[in-house]
């Protein structure tokens, strides 16, 4: 008789462990235990493009779950709801500084949801998400191709860790003080078709991963039929002939990631524009087989707001913040560990503190750093304490699930997600360079 794994154990150990290799290794371990189950990282790239062509009610939006904080227990609370739910269209993601700032590299954050996945019996699909895989318009202007060249390398990373649905953010390019739309989103769209290329190239075999592309900065000027327009023509164009596009694109609609904090710590309330993100989705369908507009910076928005997601036929909303606060703010978290995360960000981030900054409004801005330096101490916590927190996080998640009418989904994700096992291989990274040139 084989010896029983504790998954619980693997996770700690993945999770505590600062070497790369070793982290490598545990991770392969709960991969191979997690195909065992029937559990596969997948593309949703298919699932949208039904929704796209029609074949699919636009009556839902499919939650897009950044996890920077206690992943292991809160990926195991959205697998519950999910089965509860009977819901198979819900997302994993991280955001390329999120995996810097909380300190989980891809491959840990995926292992880390396939554990979650194995203990809660789950089986199928899961998706696991890159999220704004931003180009630096500063780096960009001062050397565009090592910017480039530096997304690829967390691309390449990302989808060997079975990141196979990735956003690329290149709407930090749009200039708004170009004369005409098309010009404003000109380099937008040749990076994004670039980088779009690449991918295609590098996936692996038998899986089209999900790329999302972005029209607007989160936080900037609202985004318009004429900005989809302009950046989707220009974008098929430098596409190369027979291969696949974006699935989804995301719009600004007035809010901003984290949300606007007052003085007394408290969040503003947003004024979201929903005609326009209704507009945008029914344009991305119709006028391009998308699967529809992409809001972000939603979790802090009102609770009111939700059930007006799918009503507009939102594609896919993101939400990271609340989660964060919601660990940060739970009666269980232990008023020791956050005094000293506290003090360590006063010592430590005092720089980034604005002359016109509260004490408040500083430590919510700024708190989110400390949850790399924190990490192990935060999940070194009780299992019982770290199971509270995450069981008052789960009665929110089975909120938003609800109003995003996620309910009875797991049929359609079946009918459409291909289940692929992936056997691991090295980036052919000389071959990649030889296609890639000429792609501009």
């Amino acid at each position: 008789m084989g010896k029983r794994i504790d998954i619980d154990n693997l996770v700690m150990e993945l999770v505590m462990n600062d070497n790369v290799v070793e982290k490598k290794k545990i991770a392969k371990k709960i991969s191979d235990i997690a195909y065992k189950k029937g559990i596969y990282p997948s593309s949703i790239h298919e699932f949208y493009m039904a929704r796209g062509k029609g074949e699919l009610s636009p009556n839902f939006t499919v939650p897009a779950i950044n996890l920077r904080v206690l992943t292991y227990d809160l990926a195991r609370a959205i697998f519950r709801v999910a089965k509860k739910k009977d819901t198979g269209a819900f997302i994993f993601e991280i955001a390329k500084s999120e995996m810097a700032y909380t300190n989980q590299p891809a491959v840990e954050y995926t292992a880390v949801c396939l554990a979650a996945a194995i203990k809660e019996g789950w089986s199928g699909p899961i998706f696991v998400q890159g999220d704004h895989f931003q180009v630096n318009p500063k780096n960009f202007n001062s050397n565009p191709d090592k910017e480039i060249e530096s997304i690829k390398d967390l691309i390449v990373h990302a989808i060997e860790a079975g990141f196979y649905n990735i956003d690329i953010d290149s709407s930090t390019l749009v200039d708004l003080s170009k004369p005409s739309v098309k010009k404003q989103q000109e380099l937008n769209y040749r990076v994004c078709a670039r980088l779009t290329n690449f991918i295609r190239q590098i996936q692996p075999r038998g899986i089209e991963v999900s790329v999302g592309g972005e029209i607007g900065e989160v936080g900037h000027q609202n985004s318009t039929i004429e900005d989809l327009k302009a950046f989707m023509d220009g974008y098929k164009d430098r596409l190369r002939k027979g291969r696949q596009g974006i699935s989804k694109i995301s719009v600004q609609t007035g809010t901003s990631h984290g949300g606007v904090v007052l003085p007394d710590g408290t969040i503003a309330k947003v004024k979201l524009d929903f005609d326009t993100l209704k507009g945008l989705s029914k344009a991305a369908r119709e006028d391009y087989s998308l699967a529809g507009a992409v809001q972000h910076g939603a979790s802090t928005l009102p609770s009111e707001a939700f059930g007006k997601f799918p009503e507009v036929g939102t594609a896919e909303v993101h939400l990271a913040t609340e989660f964060q606060n919601m660990v940060y703010e739970s009666k269980h978290f232990p008023a020791e560990l956050k005094s000293r995360i506290y003090k360590w960000l006063k010592d430590t981030q005092g720089a980034e503190r604005k002359p016109d900054q509260t004490e408040e409004q500083f430590l919510y801005s700024t708190r989110k750093k400390a949850l790399g330096p924190f990490k192990k101490d935060i999940m070194g916590l009780p299992a019982e304490t770290r199971g509270a927190i995450a069981k008052e996080i789960e009665a929110r998640f089975e909120f938003l699930f609800d109003k995003l009418n996620t309910g009875n989904t797991r049929q359609a994700v079946s009918k459409y997600v291909t289940l692929k096992r992936v056997i691991s291989r090295k980036s052919a990274s000389k071959e990649i360079e030889i296609d890639e040139e000429g792609a501009d």
